[in-house]
Order: C-alpha cells, then sequence, then structure tokens
C-alpha cells in the first residue's frame, strides 16, 4: 500500500524535526489540477510557544502559513501525499530525500548526501539588518526614540521605521552623486530633528562622507534644544538655525531636504534648491491646499470634483506632478515614489531630483508638458511657477 511505501520518507522527516536538522520541506505536484492548493512548503522556526514547523500552503491568489507543533508534521505531510500531492522533498543537513509517487501508486524514494552541514537558524522574526541600530546611539535616547537600554520604544515604532526608511532612501541616492568637496546639506523644517540626527550619523559615521548639516527651523525653542543635543553627542558639523525656507540665509546648498513641508512651503523648497543649483533635492510633500481651490476641469474630469476626496486626491497628484516636471524642465532627473508605507503615515510621496545638467532656462518639452495640465484642469497658475518666474 502507498501508506507503507511512504513511510520511509515520513520516518526521515520525523527525525529531522527531532533533531532540528531539517531545512526545507516542500510537497508539490498536485494530483486533482482542478484543486485550488498548488503546493505546500514549510522550515523550522522558533516562536514564543516554541519549536514549530511552519507550513506555507500555496494558492493562485494567496498563501496561508500555519505553525505546526512537531509531533503532528508527519502526520499531516502523510495525509498530503496521500490525498494532494506526487512527489516531496526533504533537505535537512546530513541527507536530501526525494518522493515521487507515480502511476499505479508506485512510489520512489531517492536520497543524497547534503551539501549544507550547517544547522538551519530557527529565528522566526530575525532582526532586520538596519542602518541605523537603536544601540550605543545616544541622541536616540535623548530624542526619545528608545529607553536606556537602547530598546525602541513602542510607541515609537513608527518613528523608528522612517528613519531607517528615510536613511536606506539616501544610501542608495547618495551612492549615484559624485561630491568632490565637503557635502552641504540643509535640511529645511527640521523639526525636532528625528531625521536630521539621522542623516548625520548615517553621512559621517557609516558613509565616512564629510558632510556639514544645517537643520532649519522657525521654532526657537526646538532650535535651541537640537544644537544642545548636537553638542553634548559632539556632532560638530550638525548645527540647527531658527529662519524659513524662504528668508534663511545660505550661501552654498549640495543637497537640499524638505520633509513634510505643508503646502506651497515645498514649493518654497524646490525653488531654493533650484536656484542653488544643489546636486540633489528631497522633498516629501504635504497639504496640498493651493491647486485644490483653483482646479476647474472643462470636460469630463469636472465630475470627480463632485467628489471631495477624489479632488483632494486629484490635487495631490496634479501638484506633485508638475514639482516633478518642473525639476526635469531644469536639468534634473526625478522620481517620484512611496517613502513608506501608509500604516505608518499617510503623507508617503517622495520627490527626489538628481541634477544631470547645468540648465540655466528651462527645457520647453517639460514648460509644454506643465502647460497641458494646466489647460486640462482649467489652473492659472501653479505657486512653483511663479517662484522660478
Amino acid at each position: 500500500m502507498i501508506q507503507e511505501e511512504i513511510g520511509p520518507f515520513i520516518k526521515a522527516l520525523n527525525e529531522s524535526l527531532t533533531s532540528g536538522s531539517l531545512i526545507r520541506l516542500g510537497v508539490m505536484h498536485k494530483r486533482d489540477k482542478t484543486k485550488e492548493l498548488t503546493s505546500v512548503t514549510a522550515k523550522l522556526i522558533k516562536i514564543k510557544e516554541g519549536i514549530r514547523l511552519s507550513f506555507v500552503y500555496r494558492y493562485p491568489t494567496k498563501d496561508v502559513t500555519k505553525n505546526h507543533i512537531i509531533e503532528e508534521c508527519g502526520n499531516i505531510v502523510k495525509l498530503l501525499l496521500l490525498n494532494d500531492f506526487q512527489q516531496a522533498e526533504l533537505y535537512t543537513s546530513e541527507f536530501n530525500y526525494f518522493l515521487t509517487i507515480q502511476k499505479n501508486d508506485f512510489v520512489v524514494i531517492r536520497k543524497k548526501k547534503s551539501a549544507v552541514v550547517e544547522v538551519p537558524n530557527l529565528a522566526h522574526d530575525r532582526e532586520k539588518e538596519r542602518f541605523i541600530k537603536p544601540q550605543n546611539n545616544d541622541y536616540l535616547f535623548e530624542l526619545g526614540i528608545t529607553n536606556a537600554e537602547g530598546q525602541v520604544k513602542t510607541s515609537m515604532n513608527d518613528k523608528f521605521r522612517q528613519i531607517n526608511k528615510y536613511i536606506e532612501i539616501i544610501d542608495g541616492i547618495m551612492k549615484q552623486i559624485n561630491f568632490n568637496n565637503d557635502v552641504k546639506v540643509v535640511d529645511m523644517g527640521s523639526g525636532k530633528g528625528y531625521l536630521t540626527f539621522a542623516l548625520y550619523d548615517y553621512l559621517i559615521n557609516n558613509l565616512k562622507i564629510k558632510a556639514v548639516i544645517n537643520g532649519i527651523e522657525q521654532r526657537e525653542e526646538l532650535v535651541d534644544q537640537c544644537n544642545a543635543l548636537a553638542v553634548k553627542n559632539n556632532f560638530d558639523k550638525l548645527s540647527f538655525i531658527k529662519g524659513s525656507i524662504q528668508d534663511v540665509m545660505l550661501k552654498d546648498i549640495d543637497v537640499l531636504i524638505a520633509l513634510h513641508a505643508c503646502d506651497t512651503a515645498t514649493d518654497d523648497a524646490i525653488s531654493r534648491g533650484i536656484k542653488s543649483n544643489a546636486k540633489l533635492i528631497i522633498c516629501a510633500p504635504c497639504c496640498h491646499k493651493q491647486l485644490r481651490k483653483d482646479m476647474h476641469p472643462s470636460d469630463d474630469l469636472n465630475y470627480l470634483n463632485q467628489y471631495g476626496i477624489l479632488k483632494e486626491r486629484q490635487a495631490e497628484m496634479l501638484t506633485d506632478a508638475i514639482r516633478a516636471l518642473f525639476l526635469e524642465a531644469f536639468g534634473y532627473q526625478t522620481k517620484v515614489f512611496e517613502f513608506i508605507d501608509t500604516e505608518h503615515t499617510p503623507k508617503n510621496v517622495m520627490i527626489v531630483g538628481i541634477k544631470q545638467d547645468q540648465a540655466i532656462v528651462p527645457n520647453d518639452k517639460f514648460i509644454q508638458q506643465i502647460a497641458n495640465l494646466k489647460k486640462m484642469y482649467g489652473i492659472e497658475k501653479h505657486y512653483l511657477e511663479e517662484l522660478l518666474g
């Protein structure tokens, strides 16, 4: 009987589970082609309740994960082979086993010496490799992100993820640009300094870039707090200045950053970056109000304006599309993408412009595209257009 013939395979599985030598299990090649379950894979994991074999049941449109205690796994796999599948693969640190159920339920089992000799890692939620680590970073404790033991506070998990996502993006972008001298970075609207301190830490201590960073913030109490924290952590090339994006006095800018600058403040930042000939401009816009009240499309697009939420989203997309086109017009290779998942922050669009050529006057092709969009939506002026003349 087939149940007896698959017995050696199930025995090998149980032994690998007992010894902890199992690396991976796979069950595939379904008997009934009309059934939705396409395959099953499994691996050992260690969770709070103990060692489990984690099964992933694969369907055409979804995967379902179930963790089973060791004692019941042999029987689960046996039933899968008897009822659903004709092939199975068992990889361990000692031997690999390959089972095939042929016509007339004839079972073939092959055994091969494993090329892998190390015991598999059972960590279920291995700590993700992070650009900014919570341990031994005093500024994270001072900013209230970690506790005294260097552990991220539960209430600050989203902020910590945002910081690391931000630095991950910066890491990828900075490596595309050749900075010949010291890099002068300006963070417009630095607020409490979460991202500004992390950026300084990463550029100076990880990438070993000679960077000078200025955080610009209108609230004097935050400027004083951040400057005191920079001194306390010996971040001697980091300082904070009281001022606004429009009027703060800055001599040179290589990298201009403006995250969550409200409404037209993002346009002020882009304008300053373009006029300063910055090599890199990074913005995460917020509160797209200016175009929302000026949008009056004359064709069928006007039907969308009947619904407030759709009009709001149109205004966001249109505003940021025009911003990206202006950057392109002035010689910037521009990307617009999601900054961080919406479950962590609803303001999740980032606009990045990398300087490609020294355009003195804007490229007519992109200016025409902007004009077409304005005409389509019945818009007279975009604020950035006024700033750039």
